[in-house]
């Protein structure tokens, strides 16, 4: 049985191959998946921001967001 090893030049290059072959063919997947991981982010640091505000009243943010 061959082992494969990162440090061997064919190896990553067969590496990369694949990966570019699965982004060019799956480009809407990698879409979706960053998307969803910028959202995630943004609303981390969000929540990361919230934690140091004040209390406000329930009243205040429906009224904020004209509903």
């Amino acid at each position: 049985m061959t082992t494969l090893s990162l440090e061997d030049r064919h190896t990553k290059d067969l590496i990369k191959q694949a990966l570019l072959e699965l982004f060019q063919e799956r480009r809407e997947l990698f879409h979706d998946l960053f998307e969803e991981l910028l959202e995630d982010v943004g609303l981390a640091n969000a929540m990361r921001e919230g934690e140091d505000s004040k209390i406000v009243d329930e009243k205040e943010v429906i009224k904020a967001l004209g509903a």
